[in-house]
């Protein structure tokens, strides 16, 4: 666990631990740790963490981690609407030598809506391990 506390961090339901960015360098980081079979998500827009959940995550994980992305997003906390977030494998991401730091590719993307009643319904705090 050591390794994970520079970043954001919480437990799913069913005890996945679920890690995001807080700053384009750690989302450097969350990509390059992220085994090629686990999910990570990001918003459609710019200016999200990039979440990994560590392990096999199921349908329930994909939309904890999903609230969690949309919480912390710049989308969120501008426009105080449904946040679109997509979500993909880890060996779907790519880099290029022309992208800025934290940000990357992604190949196979599907999408999660997180509605505004469920971001709304979170304390200010935010998320607690």
């Amino acid at each position: 666990m050591e390794k994970y506390e520079k970043f954001r961090r919480f437990y799913t339901s069913s005890n996945k631990l679920v890690l995001a960015g807080k700053n384009a360098e750690q989302n450097e980081e969350i990509i390059k740790q992220a085994e090629g079979s686990e999910i990570v998500l990001h918003t459609k827009k710019a200016g999200s963490p990039f979440v990994n959940i560590k392990g096999k995550a199921n349908k329930k994980d994909m939309e904890e981690a999903a609230i969690f992305c949309a919480f912390y997003s710049r989308d969120w906390k501008k426009n105080k609407e449904n946040v679109e977030v997509h979500y993909f494998k880890g060996k779907d991401t790519y880099k290029e030598k022309n992208m800025k730091t934290g940000t990357f590719g992604v190949k196979k993307i599907k999408k999660i809506i997180v509605k505004k009643r469920v971001l709304e319904a979170i304390p200010a705090g935010g998320f607690s391990l």
